[in-house]
């Protein structure tokens, strides 16, 4: 049985050569082993992040959120893609995009447009859908949601209680619900944070 280390399905974002080049461990030769070491700094990341308040709703922090995640494995961990993508928005319209979010959910807080819950979803939703890195977006977004959850005092969401590394049924969900949610259809991805 085979491990690539570069993951090719509909759900993945395929790397260009230059970022898989990027890569800064040199025993990583396996996908397994990568998802492992990726794993191992994303929590040390959230330890990081919920130790104390931070704010979330920053360009900046969102950047220095994802390189802490990410940065010990990918060399351009932090830096927003300059490359064209399966999903996302244009790369010349990433700056642009996410400072719109940030700006709309700074709104939604400030005038109580939506529940907190509400609030966190549609900016992990927003946020993802933008895929504003090269690689990381959905586990970057679901980390930054629950940060904000936490500011507004809320507990963080379960996202199906399962590791969304693995290809497989709770990460099927995921992306199922964040489609529906591309189509404004919230409801399964509203259910799907706190399942």
């Amino acid at each position: 049985m085979t491990d690539p280390i570069i993951e090719e399905d509909e759900a993945s974002t395929p790397l260009t050569e230059e970022e898989r080049e990027d890569l800064l461990p040199s025993y990583i030769s396996l996908r397994s082993e990568l998802n492992e070491a990726e794993q191992r700094h994303i929590l040390a990341a959230e330890e990081w992040a919920f130790k104390s308040k931070r704010d979330v709703l920053s360009e900046q922090f969102l950047k220095n959120l994802h390189k802490r995640m990410l940065g010990q494995v990918w060399r351009w961990a932090g830096v927003l893609r300059t490359s064209e993508r399966n999903i996302g928005v244009d790369a010349y319209r990433i700056t642009t995009e996410l400072r719109q979010l940030i700006e709309d959910c700074k709104c939604w807080v400030e005038f109580s447009t939506y529940e907190p819950d509400e609030i966190a979803a549609r900016f992990s939703h927003r946020l993802v859908k933008i895929h504003p890195f090269p690689n990381g977006n959905g586990r970057h977004s679901r980390t930054a949601a629950d940060l904000l959850l936490v500011s507004l005092g809320r507990e963080r969401f379960t996202w199906g209680r399962a590791n969304l590394v693995d290809v497989g049924e709770t990460r099927n969900k995921y992306i199922e619900a964040l489609h529906a949610a591309d189509n404004h259809d919230y409801a399964p991805f509203y259910k799907f944070v706190r399942s």
